[in-house]
């Protein structure tokens, strides 16, 4: 194979010869048999075959070429709207052509635009088995990767893997069959359960991928059982911080913390995930591991994905560690060169217990003599590298608690967090009101301003939240990611677009200019506000602004000083303002489920009743439809989480998207939950038995990327 394919391969995420196995079809295409001209139908998908009788370009301006092609029963024509000098004259009247395409109504009788075609010989025969349409790339044509793949097929045998006793029960093929199938199936291959993935053809692969991710987890898990981490056992501060706290932690935030307390305080390395509802109190989760880290003579760590989220905690977690003695620092991009030196020397030396900050913590002039505690809120957030690096702070390997607000759904938990410990924080704290959710159309805009006039005059606070222009491109899209042509055309796309360099600057460019978008419509929407609510105080915040500009807005707010508050998403976790009590989501068709569950949890943290306000403009797709009636249904984030996994599918839940590895190509966690609940079970038989085997499953599958699994 030459060098340069295998280098435009590449962007496909083929690195090996092998890999081509696995690189499998989006759809198939019936090339099997021809279909008499005189009986095609509107609508219809078909192959004709015939010869040319007319062909010509016609039109001014923008022309095409229209060809009319004849059969013995018939005739159609072909039209095409872009086409090359060499195209008119190959499609000459007299050549005999073979067509395939949909068929439409047109002006002069029925027609295909822009079909596929060939020029063959009478008689020439007909293909024997389904065309297989792969995922492709710029420079890759369709016949090169076939016969890419068919040769890696000629060349590469795979042994079986799996246990018979694993795979009896569930009556699935031999992995050669089951990829010689779906690389080459026969005409009468049943196409429908092709496309669905419900062949046992299809049902095999997403097997032994499913078992591929939970041997590399629970391998991780078994290799963490043998590494060594210093425990973390309380000296006395965990007691005084809960003394010093003005609340009782709740049954749920007791459990949980029983639960990291006695991971912190064993020679395996903690990993554990608390996640919990927006307002559940995670914090004092991590304050009071802190705490222990501390109180054992280590540092300890916490990383979030926004200043303004990193701020809220160092702002909270400060007065806490004040009243143990520990001492805290804050440390993000936006800080003068000669602060961030003097907070990095200070690290360095030991003379910082708890370290709280963005992205700037994983910067390799970051150096921790003694980090025993490493904690990501919003691990989601965050690429998988990123994740990685933290971990790989401390010269020994520190205890890692992530958090997260965006509930997992429980088959999603089990399927992905095989080497993680979960905790649930499933019980809001008292005094929790909830928050009541109202769906209106943007042509009642006049009438929301006055709402939030009458709020502002009852001494109560807004927030005006404006719309995520980047969703906006992407609202019909979602509705496809979860199918296999939309997820795998996607990532073909998304392959391509990163692998070049006009793709990195297109993106770059597409980057700032919806960047530019919001915050103009953000900029316009206070502008409005200010002119509509005079002489009521309005705020703007967004993530242009300076660090120390931001600060002053939030804080003015926060202490009532404005009582509207116009922002971008910058506000989507980590603020919490007691006297705001209602909500505006501008746009919120454009925002997905989390966000939007995750901006309603601003508001409801007083003892006044709140309310969300959805407003959108319509005409809805059938996405935005069902993430705002999900919105208006229920405020349970683990009924949002699970509804949310069926619209988008686990990329985004885990981070899949920022960490350039999909976590499953073809697997459906609920399209094929018994197969998850199977591949849990072999997994478990495989690792007490041939350790060769699991080696040579994983290699298929992972090809040496199990570490992105790990974080």
């Amino acid at each position: 194979m030459a060098a340069d394919f295998l280098s435009r391969l590449a962007r496909l995420g083929i690195r090996r010869e092998q890999d081509l196995l696995l690189h499998l079809p989006l759809r198939y295409e019936d090339e099997t048999r021809l279909v008499p001209i005189a009986s095609l139908l509107p609508g219809q998908s078909a192959q004709v075959e015939g010869v040319i009788s007319r062909s010509e370009v016609v039109g001014r301006g923008r022309r095409s070429l229209q060809v009319e092609l004849r059969d013995d029963s018939g005739a159609i024509g072909l039209r095409f709207l872009n086409f090359y000098g060499s195209q008119v004259a190959q499609l000459a009247r007299g050549r005999r052509v073979r067509a395939s395409g949909e068929v439409r109504g047109g002006l002069l009788g029925l027609e295909m635009v822009h079909p596929r075609y060939r020029l063959v010989e009478e008689g020439a025969p007909l293909p024997t088995r389904l065309t297989p349409v792969y995922p492709s790339a710029a420079g890759i044509g369709q016949a090169s990767l076939r016969r890419a793949v068919l040769q890696a097929l000629r060349i590469h045998h795979w042994a079986e893997t799996v246990p018979s006793a694993c795979l009896e029960a569930l009556h699935l093929p031999a992995p050669m069959a089951a990829l010689r199938f779906l690389h080459e199936p026969p005409a009468a291959a049943d196409l429908g359960a092709l496309e669905d993935r419900s062949a046992p053809a299809w049902r095999r692969i997403v097997f032994d991928e499913l078992l591929a991710q939970q041997l590399s987890l629970r391998r991780a898990r078994a290799a963490r059982a043998d590494r060594r981490a210093e425990p973390l056992r309380d000296a006395g501060l965990v007691g005084r911080l809960l003394a010093a706290l003005p609340f009782r932690l709740t049954g749920a935030q007791a459990r949980a913390w029983r639960e990291v307390a006695a991971d912190l305080s064993a020679v395996q390395p903690m990993n554990r995930l608390v996640q919990g509802d927006v307002g559940s109190g995670k914090t004092v989760i991590a304050a009071l591991a802190a705490a222990q880290a501390i109180g054992s003579g280590c540092q300890a760590a916490l990383m979030a994905p926004t200043e303004i989220l990193a701020e809220q905690h160092f702002r909270k977690l400060g007065p806490w560690m004040a009243a143990i003695g520990a001492r805290i620092a804050w440390l993000s991009g936006s800080l003068k060169e000669s602060r961030k030196r003097e907070v990095r020397e200070r690290v360095a030396a030991g003379e910082v217990d708890l370290l709280v900050g963005t992205h700037a913590l994983i910067e390799d002039s970051v150096v921790f003599p003694r980090l025993g505690l490493a904690i990501v809120d919003e691990q989601h957030r965050f690429g998988v590298a990123q994740r990685l690096a933290l971990r790989g702070k401390g010269e020994a390997l520190p205890h890692q608690l992530m958090m997260s607000a965006t509930p997992i759904p429980r088959t999603l938990a089990m399927t992905y967090y095989a080497d993680l410990d979960v905790s649930v924080i499933d019980e809001l704290p008292p005094g929790r009101r909830p928050v009541l959710t109202r769906l209106v159309s943007d042509a009642r805009r006049d009438e929301l301003i006055e709402r939030v006039r009458a709020a502002a005059a009852a001494g109560r606070q807004v927030y005006w939240v404006c719309p995520l222009i980047e969703e906006a491109a992407e609202d019909e899209s979602v509705a496809t990611r979860g199918t296999a042509a939309g997820d795998e055309a996607g990532k073909a796309r998304e392959a391509a677009a990163a692998a070049s360099g006009n793709g990195r600057r297109r993106a770059a460019s597409a980057l700032k200019q919806r960047e530019a978008l919001e915050l103009q419509t953000a900029i316009d929407t206070h502008a409005l506000l200010q002119e509509a609510l005079a002489p009521i105080p309005v705020g703007l915040v967004h993530g242009r602004l300076a660090a120390a500009e931001k600060q002053a807005v939030m804080d003015g707010f926060s202490r009532g000083e404005l009582q509207v508050l116009v922002a971008t998403t910058v506000i989507e976790v980590g603020v919490d303002v007691p006297n705001a009590s209602l909500m505006v989501v501008e746009h919120a068709e454009r925002f997905g489920l989390a966000q939007l569950h995750q901006l309603r949890g601003r508001v409801g943290r007083g003892t006044a009743d709140s309310v969300c306000v959805l407003m959108y403009r319509g005409p809805l797709s059938p996405t935005a439809r069902a993430r705002l009636k999900t919105m208006h249904e229920t405020s349970d984030g683990f009924e949002i989480a699970r509804r949310d996994l069926e619209l988008r599918g686990p990329g985004e839940f885990l981070g899949a998207r920022q960490s350039g590895v999909a976590l499953l190509r073809f697997a459906d966690l609920e399209r094929d939950a018994d197969l998850a609940a199977a591949a849990r079970e072999c997994a478990a038989r495989m690792l007490e038995g041939d350790q060769a085997t699991v080696d040579a499953h994983l290699d298929r599958w992972l090809g040496g990327r199990e570490e992105f699994l790990k974080a």
